[in-house]
Parts: C-alpha cells; structure tokens; sequence
C-alpha cells in the first residue's frame, strides 16, 4: 500500500468538482460539489444517530435502497434541516443533478452542511449545477473545498494497494471541525474505489473501520443532524471480486482503515478553533468497550482539552476523566504519560503523582500534537481516540456561526 495523490478522482472511473453557486454569501467561497463515477458503483454508508436528521440524509438512505448509485451531490452553507420542504429540496436537487448527468435519480446521493433551519431555495442548484457538471474532472481539490464549513483546509487523502496483482484505489474527501461528536456520522465523508467487491462486504469493511476511525474522534461532543459516510466503489480496477472474507478482503479493508484514519485525524486537528491534537491511546483494559469508553472520556473532557491548550501537566484532570467515564477500573493502577516531538514525560504511576519535570512537561505540551498514555493495567484491550484543545476562538466561531 502506498499514499498517492488526486483523493476522490484518484480511483478509475471517478471525476469531481466544486463551484460557487450563490449559497454561500461569500462569492470566494465554493459552496457546491459534485462526484461522479463513469458507471454505477456499488455503495454503502451510515449515518448520524442524532434522532433529529437532516433532509438530505434521508433522501440519500431511500437511493440506496438497491446499494447502488453513481454520484453524489453536496452543499455546504445550509443544512436542509428543520425546513418543512426539506426533503422536496433535497429531491429536486437530485433531479437537477441526474438531468445534467443524464441518470436516474435514483442514483444521485444528496448531502448539505451548514446552518440548521435555514429555509433553502432551489435557485442557486439551477444556476449552479450545470456549470458543475460541465466542469467536471480531476478536481477532487475543489469538491473538498466546496464541502467546508468552519474548515479552516481541504481533507483528502488516497491509497493504492494490490489486490491479486491488480493495482486498486481508495480515495476520500471529508469536512468536520466542529459538531463533531461521531455515532456515525458526524461530519460528511465521500469515498471512492475502483475495487470489485461485494456490496454486503463494503458495508461491513465501512462499518467496522468507522468504528475504529471517524467514531473516536470528537471536537466537542455534540452529535449532528446531518452527517454521513459513503462510499461507491465502481469495480473497474479490474480486480476479482471480493466476496468472501479472506486476504483479498483484509487488504481491502488495511487500505480503506488508512484513509479513514488519516482524514479522521485530520478532522480532530482542524477542530474549531484548535491549536492542537490530542491522540488518547488507552491499554490495558478489561474490555475493548471499556478502552473505547476512557480514551473518549479523556479526549471529551473541557478540563483536559484547556489543559492541553494552556500546556499545563494538570495530569489530575485526565484521572478526574477516567474515574467518571464509567469504565470498571482500579484508580490505583492507572499509569500515565504525555508526549509528542519534544518527548515523553511520565506524571503517573499506580494512581499517584510522580516527581517529573515541570520544563520537560512544559516542553512536551507546547507541540501542536500531543500524545495521551494510559495503562489501566487490568487487562489486554486497548483503543484510540482523537481530539483537540480547547480554545478561545471555538466560542468566538461558535457565538456567531449564523452570521
């Protein structure tokens, strides 16, 4: 496996683009993009557990119905949610796409992100679209650029990787800086592969990578109404298909695990207003459930992350975590230390201070990206989880995003 460039357009068969269609006030902004595979794709997704669901949402889990569509439309600016014609808007848009793309609208997925309750008119998708459309081609750049909100940089990322001597592709894009509490979803992720596989089976690899990936990153614990995770996969690698589990499927799903992992950390260290990120790694667990539950704790906790931000060792505060998170475990056991680039510092032992350096500490906390270890030391399991500081600017973004 290797990382190459061209994210979403990076796999066979794949074009995409973004523009400026007028939802956006700002006219430098783009706020409308579009992904197309040249034949139908194999697809799956998941979707945010916040009962309250953008319309979008579920327009786009009716499409895939038959687990299959051909392209994927997104708007950022407006979250088509809480509007009474929401999911009549989010069925023109579709239509409008497939006309321009000459397909059933059946396979044309929707997406929007932005402001809650915001009524959403169909005019800027009809100037908008067809210039979309005509423009389409290897700009996975543009299409990570017109899903941003509060982003302040594009995330894209691919990989290739062999599947019986057959070079394959995964490519993704992704925006979430803030409202970012995944379940799955909670920020928008578009992924694209040439891969032959089975539908069953991509569902599956996108459901347990996203476990371990985008559902343990967290800016600032709130769950949203909007967000998804899809992938298409088009078949034309030229690959066999992958329909049993076996070692074709474990590549498959090593590759797909490194490009959800690295857009997932890219999405905790573009957190809103975020200075720094923040890599929990909890062993030493009783259950993986349980290592899951403390590195979610550790990376959620207002204490912690202004700790992290003010780069202060204020190791009580990630003890203070752990003991409320609701995870069995023994407070004298529990071992800790920080680190990043500047090196590693241990503060705790057995559940008690240890004598450590206060300008070693220092030193270590002022690197724009921190490590959290911790050993519970009661058992095998272990997780990840990653996370951001807490700073100023999230409330100042936060106390004016309608404006």
């Amino acid at each position: 496996m290797k990382m190459i460039e061209k994210g979403v357009c990076a796999a066979k068969g794949f074009k995409a683009n973004g523009v400026h269609c007028g939802i956006r006030k700002n006219k430098s902004k783009k706020d409308l993009s579009l992904i197309y595979s040249e034949v139908r794709a194999r697809s799956a997704a998941v979707y945010t557990t916040n009962l309250v669901k953008g319309a979008p949402l579920i327009v786009t889990k009716d499409h895939l119905a038959d687990n299959m569509a051909q392209a994927i439309i997104c708007n950022s600016g407006n979250a088509n949610t809480c509007n009474t014609d929401g999911i009549e808007m989010a069925d023109k848009v579709c239509r409008l796409t497939a006309d321009e793309l000459k397909l059933e609208k059946e396979d044309v997925l929707v997406a929007s992100t932005g402001v809650i309750g915001l009524p959403l008119s169909i005019e800027p998708f009809e100037q908008g679209i067809p210039g979309l459309v005509a423009g389409l081609g290897d700009y996975s750049d543009r299409a990570a650029e017109a899903i941003m909100t509060t982003d302040t940089r594009p995330k894209e990322v691919a990989v290739s990787f062999d599947i019986d001597g057959i070079e394959c592709r995964i490519g993704g894009i992704a925006k979430g800086s803030g409202m970012i509490e995944p379940n799955m979803a909670t920020l928008l992720v578009f992924l694209t592969t040439d891969c032959a596989i089975s539908t069953d089976l991509l569902q599956k690899a996108l459901s347990n990578v996203t476990e371990k990936t985008f559902n343990m990153v967290s800016v600032d614990g709130d769950t949203s109404t909007n967000d998804m995770a899809i992938i298409m996969a088009n078949g034309m690698a030229g690959n066999k298909e992958i329909d049993k589990e076996g070692p074709a499927f474990d590549s498959f799903v090593k590759a797909l695990y490194k490009v959800n992992l690295d857009l997932a950390k890219m999405v905790a260290a573009d957190g809103e207003g975020a200075s720094k990120l923040i890599e929990c790694k909890v062993a030493g667990a009783l259950t993986e459930a349980d290592a899951k539950l403390a590195a979610k704790a550790v990376i959620n906790s207002p204490l912690v992350k202004t700790m992290i931000f003010g780069s202060d060792a204020n190791f009580g505060r990630v003890l203070c975590a752990l003991g409320y998170s609701g995870v069995k475990l023994d407070p004298e056991r529990i071992d800790l230390s920080f680190k990043s680039k500047a090196g590693q510092v241990e503060v705790c032992k057995a559940g008690y201070g240890l004598d450590f350096s206060e300008d070693l500490a220092k030193a270590v906390l002022s690197e724009d990206e921190i490590g959290i270890d911790i050993n519970l030391n009661q058992g095998q399991a272990e997780a990840v989880a990653w996370g951001c500081d807490l700073t100023y600017d999230y409330v100042k973004i936060n106390g004016d995003y309608r404006t």
